[in-house]
């Protein structure tokens, strides 16, 4: 690879990782083409993505961003995942897929400026996406008016109960 090249490829990587909310570095040695193309296809399906490129260009285009902390892991066959929004789905992704392929390896990872271990992305796997938290988040707010509105109209209803019993027992003494 030429210079021109190496510049063009860690000025790409380096815009990617600026925009990236978490980085998952990982070790991909001993997988075949077939596995680590079911990876990016299910990470593609996931809005992620995974790159593989030389330590060197991913140590020069970690620099000024936050993948900068990461940079001396940066060692042996590595491979990154990157995700620009929900950083729960590539996290799941590479879970799943550590399962499926023994000799797949979650390094460490980047999450808006935070150090995640191994262990971090597996316990990030967990939780649920970023979809079902905001719609848990929506109908616990919703619940609050809903119970309200239900516990002030029951009073009115409660009153009316007390006013007809009152009529009844009027009506059955005349």
């Amino acid at each position: 690879m030429d210079i021109n090249e190496k510049k063009r490829i860690t000025k790409d990587l380096q815009t990617r990782l600026d925009k990236s909310t978490i980085v998952i570095l990982t070790d991909y040695k001993g997988l075949g083409v077939s596995a680590m193309n079911t990876l990016r296809r299910k990470l593609r399906e996931a809005d992620a993505e995974y790159q593989v490129a030389k330590n060197t260009l991913l140590v020069r285009a970690s620099e000024g961003n936050d993948t900068n902390l990461i940079k001396d892991q940066f060692r042996g066959p590595s491979g990154i995942a990157l995700s620009y929004g929900d950083p729960v789905a590539p996290a799941k992704v590479l879970t799943d897929f550590v399962k499926e392929n023994k000799n797949f390896e979650i390094k460490i990872g980047v999450l808006n400026g935070k150090i995640v271990d191994a262990e971090g992305i597996k316990a990030l796997s967990a939780l649920p996406s970023r979809e079902v938290l905001l719609a848990q988040v929506l109908s616990t707010i919703n619940a609050v008016p809903t119970s309200l509105v239900t516990a002030l109209s029951d009073v009115p209803r409660r009153i009316l109960n007390v006013l007809q019993a009152i009529k009844d027992q009027k009506e059955a003494q005349a």
